[in-house]
C-alpha cells in the first residue's frame, strides 16, 4: 500500500512538475515581490541592519506568497471538474495531496536559490552549512503552507479564496518579523506575534544564516516548522479524502 501511494504521489508531481515547467511565468511572478524588496529596500536595510537578517525574513515572505497560494490550482481543477474525475480513481489521498505540495515545494528551493544568489551578489555572506540547513527549513515550511493552502481552497468558496488568502498573508509575513526581527516592535507588537509559528521559523532561519546552529532559537524554529508540517499535511489529506469521498 506504501509502494502504492509513494507510485501515485511520483506520477501527480511529475504531471504538476511537467506543467509548471511549462508555465515558467509562474515561477518568475511568484518571486517577484521578495526580489523588489531585496533590490530596492536591501541597501536602506544595511545601513541599520545586515543581509542576513533581510533576506531570511524575504525567504519567509517569499513562502508565504508562492506556496501560501498554492490552492489556486486546485480550485481550478474543482472547477473544471479535474477533482471529480480523479475521485472515480484508486489514488490514494495523501499521494493526491502530496503529489502536488512536492511539485510546489520544488518551485519554493528554485525562487529561494535565485533569491539566494542575487542576496550574494549585493552583501550577503551566510555559510555554506547555514544555507542548506535553512534551505531544508524552507522545504518543511512549504510543505505546509502548500497543504494549508489547499485545505483553505477546498473548504470555502472558490471565489472567496483570493481575497482571503491576499488579506491573509501580509499580515502573517508583518508579523513573522520579515523586514524588521520583532524585537524591535513595540511591546504589545512584539506578544502578539509570538501567535504566529512563522516568527519562531524566521528566527531559526536567521541564526542558521548568520552560522549558528545548536541554539535554542534554531531548536524552536525546528521543533514549529516540524509540528506545523504534521499538524498541516493532515488537515490537507483530511479535506482532500472528504472532498473526494
Amino acid at each position: 500500500m506504501i509502494g502504492s501511494a509513494a507510485r501515485d504521489t511520483w506520477l501527480l508531481f511529475r504531471h504538476g512538475l511537467a506543467v509548471t515547467l511549462q508555465q515558467k511565468f509562474g515561477l518568475v511572478f511568484g518571486a517577484i515581490q521578495p526580489m523588489v524588496f531585496l533590490v530596492l529596500f536591501g541597501p536602506i536595510f544595511a545601513t541599520i541592519g545586515t543581509w542576513e537578517t533581510l533576506v531570511p525574513g524575504l525567504i519567509v515572505q517569499l513562502g508565504l506568497v508562492s506556496t501560501g497560494m498554492a490552492g489556486f490550482g486546485v480550485v481550478f481543477e474543482r472547477r473544471f471538474g479535474v477533482l471529480e474525475r480523479l475521485r472515480v480513481t484508486p489514488a490514494s489521498r495523501l499521494a493526491l495531496l502530496l503529489g502536488r505540495v512536492l511539485n510546489n515545494v520544488v518551485a519554493l528551493v528554485v525562487q529561494t536559490v535565485v533569491l539566494v544568489a542575487v542576496g550574494y551578489a549585493f552583501g550577503l555572506r551566510a555559510p555554506a552549512a547555514g544555507l542548506l540547513a535553512g534551505l531544508a527549513l524552507v522545504v518543511v515550511l512549504g510543505a505546509s503552507l502548500a497543504s494549508l493552502s489547499y485545505a483553505v481552497a477546498l473548504t470555502i468558496d472558490e471565489n472567496l479564496f483570493a481575497p482571503v488568502m491576499s488579506t491573509i498573508v501580509m499580515p502573517l509575513a508583518l508579523l513573522s518579523g520579515s523586514f524588521l526581527p520583532m524585537s524591535m516592535a513595540p511591546g504589545w507588537l512584539d506578544v502578539l506575534s509570538r501567535i504566529s509559528p512563522f516568527r519562531y521559523v524566521l528566527e531559526a532561519l536567521r541564526e542558521l544564516f548568520a552560522g549558528h546552529y545548536a541554539t535554542g532559537t534554531v531548536g524552536l524554529g525546528v521543533a514549529v516548522t516540524a509540528a506545523l508540517a504534521v499538524v498541516s499535511v493532515a488537515v490537507g489529506t483530511r479535506v482532500f479524502s472528504r472532498e473526494n469521498a
